[in-house]
């Protein structure tokens, strides 16, 4: 067995009380230990006298297989969007995957990022990818209709592959993803729906999305995505939907009363002009909201910090109401133990320098609207996730990571 000891730090525990303390953070195999007390021997001390200790973040929504596609995607409407990364996936390489997988990881972890869910094809390349780097990956192998996708095979039946082979693999949890409503049929949805039970894994989603998915959806099925959803039973407390700007009242509680989980992407859905998603009747409903970077095609950051700051100011959302969707909230959709700092959570933890000049003075009163509006990823230094360390001094400890800024550029230009 193995113990790390966390010394002095100001600890935003984000427990049930959601408590912040100046104290020390125990950490024994992969597991906290304890939270307050006295540190007894250990084999590493880490003083945090000068950090901000905190849960690891959860991103609920990305796309690591497209990171060097960074700023190349149109600044347009979603179809435009869409039609580039078509394009991207056509011509997509194992090295273009495996060198954007790295790329996209190392900024998370570098940003403070502990655990991510993906979607994409290929996630069996992704898996390879992340193993190794000390992430926590969550990966949905995405189904569409056979008409609209690239990949070799049935979608589906890759996906079931893919999770049949990954299960119980370390840090790697496999599960099932959907594109989207407006290239999925009923089948694909209730076939992805079905395996995902019969496995016991998420279902991972683009739903509702821009207001021409909603009205092209009524117009072609009579009713809306959610609704359509509903009638045929795929919302679930299965389900983890991202975007879901365009929901009705009647939609909010189809998702109350299944207890599904909105991944809020505000950087996304404002940069690709999507609109806001109502997170205020969501969450007056109950209604877990977690909360997303998407891609760096659609977002050029991976950073949780810049995207909580956006999240909040754009909604009006109390900062430990944002700070709650990037970690208990995004913790509870995956359905792991993680997102607090408490006896008997995984050890997914980061520490933050808060002798910087965008973090001072950071106290107990102030410290988690510091978090939300003031902080961003260049102040974490250290990253621990499932008891080890991955992140020190603002360097990853994984030697995966080398040569990848060199293979990320020499590969973004032969994109043209």
């Amino acid at each position: 067995m193995s113990t790390i000891a966390i010394r002095n730090g100001l600890v935003v525990t984000q427990d049930a009380k959601r408590r912040v303390m100046t104290g020390n953070v125990i950490i024994r195999d992969n597991e906290i230990e304890s939270v307050g007390r006295e540190i007894d021997k250990s084999d590493l001390v880490i003083d945090a006298s000068n950090s901000i200790v905190m849960p690891g973040l959860v991103n609920t929504h990305t796309h690591v297989g497209m990171s060097i596609l960074r700023g190349l995607a149109p600044n347009d409407s979603l179809d435009a969007f869409l039609k580039k990364t078509f394009e991207f996936d056509a011509k997509n390489t194992k090295e273009m995957m495996v060198t954007s997988a790295l790329l996209g990881t190392l900024e998370m972890l570098r940003t403070g990022t502990t655990s991510f869910l993906d979607l994409y094809y290929s996630e069996d390349v992704i898996a390879e990818t992340v193993a190794g780097t000390g992430m926590r990956a969550f990966l949905s192998w995405v189904a569409l209709d056979r008409e609209f996708t690239t990949q070799n095979g049935v979608p589906v039946r890759n996906a079931e592959n893919f999770v049949k082979e990954h299960r119980g693999k370390g840090l790697i949890t496999p599960s099932f993803g959907l594109q989207g409503v407006y290239v999925c049929s009923k089948d694909t949805i209730a076939e992805a729906t079905e395996l995902a039970e019969k496995y016991d894994t998420l279902v991972h989603m683009h739903l509702s999305e821009t207001q021409k998915e909603v009205d092209d959806h009524a117009k072609k099925h009579g009713k809306r995505p959610v609704e359509w959803m509903q009638a045929n039973g795929f919302i679930s407390g299965r389900l983890v939907a991202a975007h879901c700007v365009w929901l009705n009242d009647q939609e909010i509680a189809a998702f109350a009363k299944g207890g599904a989980t909105v991944s809020y992407n505000p950087v996304s859905n404002a940069r690709l002009g999507s609109g806001t998603a109502d997170i205020h009747k969501m969450l007056d409903k109950s209604i877990n909201v977690a909360i997303g970077t998407d891609s760096t095609a659609s977002n050029d950051s991976l950073d949780m910090f810049q995207t909580m700051k956006f999240g909040a100011l754009i909604n009006s959302i109390p900062a430990q109401q944002v700070l709650d969707m990037a970690t208990v909230n995004g913790a509870k959709a995956l359905g792991c133990g993680i997102g607090s700092i408490e006896k008997g959570k995984k050890a997914d933890v980061i520490l933050l320098d808060r002798r910087q000049t965008m973090t001072a003075p950071s106290i107990k009163a102030n410290v988690v609207n510091n978090l939300v509006y003031s902080i961003n990823g260049k102040n974490v230094t250290t990253s621990i996730i499932d008891g080890a360390v991955v992140l020190e001094h603002g360097i990853a400890t994984s030697k995966k990571f080398l040569g990848v800024f060199e293979k990320a550029e020499r590969l973004a230009a032969s994109l043209g």
